[in-house]
């Protein structure tokens, strides 16, 4: 018999196989040697069921029917990848040992007991618990494979995060969707990183900007000139600013105060995730899903970094032999001429900015590994230099400056001026093209009106004795700023310290290391909030859209804010985490979740219906109604609908009274119109405002049928046409060169594309 490695991904299992069975036979879906059978799981094989699987009412979307509340919870195949289901079933039954080898983390845990669970593995498991694919942590992780009893805990803390998440997130959305008859969803995490986005644009939107006016100098001291800024309360009248530039402008005066200091700043933290995606999002305008996405690459296809699903900014004693090889190898790379500059015995077990391993849990900081990059795109350079140049500035000495700030007197005004004198770039030297000034203003945002810092590299020579010129003083006006929108990196990090503004001291102490959502699943979130039409982006700003406002209003005005706040998330974060150490119980967890869960229902119940008119704005009914004027015969449907995002809305309940009689036969309930055509989707189609959608939705399904296409509505019948026989009948369309026949056709069964298909006539 044989031992079965079962891997998160194909790419981590063919890495896994080279290094333990090198002359495995590649059997496509799995990899067989003398000793191992390595195969692997695509993602989540595995997920909970929808609620019609306890009830085949709950197929029909009844508030009557809350709260569903399963007694045990089943599981259900993904569709999509049954078939490799199958074969870790069948290849399991040659094997009398399994290895865990899914990603080290609470969800790769999760992953593997659902696989387990729905085949009725019972063979004893060993645990591979590695950060990074190299061959050489590889063969040292099989080496002291763990007992799967270790990991326990973190199992039952990754099944009680996705069933609360269950709970709440199948409840509320259908409790809110069937109560104001438009698509809503609802989640412990994407809902108070809404609120998030959505306070901030109304503190935007509510902001009264004020005029003031700053009075800039500048002086001459023997042949040196500096600028100083006024000190003194803010001045909003226009003429006493011009007349006090005009007291001091071409007057003597002296230096009153003088004070120069030494300075150094360090490097900044190594990679966690969330501060990677945050600065991949300032530097390139990546998105958040698009850096995880490179950083899997890199550590998965590449193995050119560590894990990046990581909270940690900080290494053990075990990896910093590691880290002086990763240096060596760098200087046989195009970063050779940072590398041979770099001072090795600057990273070692002492220094805690870099060695601290309690700030290690399941994985340490991301790193590079001894393989070359190699075959990079160009966006995956960018991330993995993101990751080199960080990791080689903790090699380098800090940078250091003179800081020398100067108070000028003239006829009783005084100015203030601050001048920052480079000594030595130190670490920066790795950070080419920043701009200097702004790397070193970490400290500035403590208050918005402080006074700019000017970099300078020549030596700074100011006698405090000798008098001073004022040669030009000018008053400017000026305006207070609003709060800037949020874009995904600011978001990011955001969602990061989430709970750490709250007022309760003690709540606030607990939620210290929690946030909203995990690194792992952040960029997913905010993703979420795009595809179900909550946040919008206007270039690298994220707005919310009518939709996303109603949401929060409606689930506030209900009662349960507490669904809005960062403080249930977080509360939710530290308890999975005491369940995960075995410090608190799941059960109790559970029992909490569930009393929730029914006190939602129960505010919602006696909510008041919301209008349909105010889930849409102006601007998005005239895109509608402009978008909807299509007329080649190969219009695509996104385009037809004035949908320039791309993104797929979601079904919602119909708002009209017609639509209503046809769709629902009771208040608060969604019909199903017909199976969802996609292939092994099983989802059901719904009449929603604006088209014809999937309820598997939540499980990725993105067929969407729109109501209006090329100046035609779509009906129930044409729309059941259109799914039986693929066409609809000769139809006549308006065009300005001439009307035309044509008919409408379903282009794609996965997406419900449609287009025009003309008459040759």
């Amino acid at each position: 018999m044989k031992t079965l490695v079962i891997a998160e991904k194909p790419d981590m299992g063919r890495t896994i196989a080279a290094v333990i069975e090198p002359k495995a036979k590649n059997n496509r879906s799995y990899l067989e040697g003398d000793h191992y059978i390595i195969t692997w799981a695509i993602g989540h094989l595995l997920g909970l069921a929808e609620p019609d699987a306890y009830d085949v009412k709950y197929k029909r979307w009844n508030f009557g029917d809350l709260p569903i509340l399963p007694e045990a919870f089943k599981i259900v195949p993904n569709p999509r990848t049954i078939e490799q289901l199958k074969i870790i079933g069948d290849v399991a039954k040659r094997c009398d040992a399994i290895v865990n080898a899914c990603d080290a983390g609470r969800e790769g845990q999760y992953i593997f007991a659902l696989i387990q669970q729905q085949l009725g593995l019972n063979q004893p498991v060993k645990r591979l618990w590695i950060s990074d694919l190299t061959a050489e942590s590889i063969a040292k992780g099989f080496d002291g494979l763990h007992d799967s009893s270790e990991f326990e805990n973190l199992t039952m803390a990754a099944r009680a995060r996705s069933e609360a998440d269950w709970l709440i997130g199948m409840n509320a959305s259908r409790a809110f969707t069937t109560k104001h008859r438009t698509l809503l969803s609802v989640g412990r995490v994407q809902t108070p990183v809404l609120a998030l986005i959505y306070d901030r644009q109304k503190e935007i939107e509510s902001f009264d900007s004020l005029s003031y006016y700053e009075i800039k100098a500048e002086f001459e001291q023997t042949g040196r000139k500096y600028i100083g800024t006024w000190q003194g309360d803010r001045l909003t009248d226009g003429e006493k600013a011009k007349a006090l530039a005009d007291k001091v402008r071409g007057r003597e005066g002296m230096i009153s105060e003088y004070d120069v200091k030494d300075t150094k700043e360090y490097p900044y933290k190594l990679y966690d995730l969330t501060l990677l995606q945050r600065e991949a999002n300032a530097k390139y305008g990546y998105s958040a899903k698009k850096t995880l996405d490179l950083a899997q690459a890199l550590y998965e296809k590449h193995k050119v970094i560590s894990y990046p699903r990581t909270s940690s900014n900080y290494v053990t004693e075990q990896n910093i032999d590691g880290m002086h090889k990763t240096l060596h190898m760098l200087k046989s790379t195009s970063y050779k001429e940072l590398a041979e500059g770099a001072s090795p015995g600057l990273v070692h077990v002492n220094n805690k900015s870099v060695c601290n391993p309690t700030r290690v849990e399941d994985h340490h900081a991301i790193l590079p590994t001894l393989k070359r990059g190699a075959n990079l795109s160009a966006d995956e350079q960018n991330i993995y230099d993101l990751v080199i140049r960080r990791f080689l500035s903790h090699f380098y000495p800090p940078a250091e400056y003179k800081q020398h700030t100067v108070l000028t007197l003239i006829e009783e005004e005084t100015f203030k001026t601050n001048m920052k004198e480079l000594l030595s770039l130190g670490w920066k030297v790795c950070q080419p093209g920043d701009d200097s000034n702004k790397s070193s203003g970490r400290s500035k945002k403590k208050d918005e009106e402080e006074d700019t810092e000017e970099l300078v590299s020549e030596p700074i020579q100011i006698d405090k004795d000798q008098p001073v010129l004022c040669l030009e003083a000018e008053a400017k006006e000026k305006a207070t700023q609003p709060p800037k929108a949020f874009t995904e990196g600011t978001l990011l990090r955001a969602m990061e310290s989430a709970g750490k503004q709250l007022e309760n001291e003690e709540l606030r102490d607990a939620m210290k290391d929690a946030g909203l959502g995990t690194p792992a699943t952040r960029a997913a979130t905010i993703e979420r909030l795009k595809n179900v039409g909550y946040i919008t982006m206007q270039g690298k700003r994220i707005i919310v859209t009518q939709k996303g406002r109603m949401a929060i209003e409606l689930i506030r005005h209900a009662g349960v804010e507490l669904l809005t706040s960062p403080e249930m998330t977080g509360q939710w974060e530290r308890r999975l985490y005491q369940i995960s150490k075995g410090e608190a119980a799941r059960e109790k967890f559970m029992d909490n979740v569930k009393k929730f869960t029914l006190s939602i229902i129960d505010k919602v119940r006696i909510q008041p219906k919301a209008d349909a008119s105010l889930f849409e704005t102006e601007e998005e009914e005239k895109s509608k109604s402009k978008g909807s004027r299509g007329n080649s015969t190969s219009t695509k449907q996104g385009k037809s609908t004035g949908d320039s995002s791309g993104s797929t809305p979601r079904p919602r309940a119909s708002n009209t009274k017609d639509s209503t009689t046809k769709a629902s036969s009771a208040p608060g309930v969604l019909t199903p119109l017909a199976p969802c055509p996609r292939e092994n989707c099983g989802g059901q189609l719904i009449e929603g405002r604006k088209g014809f959608g999937c309820t598997h939705y939540k499980q990725g399904c993105g067929f969407v049928i729109w109501k209006e296409f090329s100046g035609k509505k779509i009906s129930e019948a044409m729309l059941r046409t259109l799914l039986e026989k693929g066409q609809t009948q000769l139809l006549s369309f308006k065009d300005p060169e001439g009307d035309f026949k044509a008919r409408i056709v379903l282009a794609n069964r996965v997406t419900g594309q449609l287009e025009l298909q003309k008459t040759d006539g």
